[in-house]
């Protein structure tokens, strides 16, 4: 069964106009193709979307660090752990049915070179050429292609 939610935390617009200010700041679903848990989520200060794909228990990389983890995704991997906060609020997390077991969250951040992050743009710069935003439909289009990643070594 898919379930999706979405949340907006506290978040500071002050970020000024851009398609940021549109958007929602956290995004989880369940992948129709993987029937993986998935997630998006704004990092709070700085605005980038960050991405997550949740390995099951028993699963072979589960409980792996990030580094050695085979992924392919943009920027590559940089979190693996396990829920960690408020799955309602900015926390890494879903929310749970009881019973389900437990999950490895593996990630994936938008905060690199030419990665434009709403929180740094400061009045009067301008973007650097060829910085981009990357919105929450580019995001969840990584994220898929993640969590096909990580059903393949399942």
């Amino acid at each position: 069964m898919k379930r999706e939610w979405t949340f907006n935390v506290d978040k500071a617009k002050s970020w000024g106009p851009g398609a940021w200010a549109d958007e929602p700041d956290k995004v989880l679903w369940t992948d129709e193709v993987t029937g993986l848990f998935c997630m998006v989520r704004r990092n709070m200060q700085l605005g980038q979307w960050c991405g997550y794909v949740a390995v099951p228990e028993g699963h072979q990389d589960f409980g792996k660090g990030y580094e050695d983890a085979p992924y392919d995704c943009h920027g590559g991997l940089t979190y693996a752990d396990r829920c960690f906060g408020d799955p309602e609020g900015s926390g890494i997390c879903h929310p749970k049915n009881d019973g389900e077991p437990e999950v490895w969250w593996f990630g994936f951040d938008c905060g690199h070179s030419y990665d434009l992050s709403p929180g740094l743009q400061l009045p009067g710069l301008s973007i650097l050429p060829g910085e981009r935003y990357r919105d929450l439909a580019y995001v969840q289009r990584e994220v898929t292609e993640l969590a096909a990643q990580i059903k393949e070594r399942a």
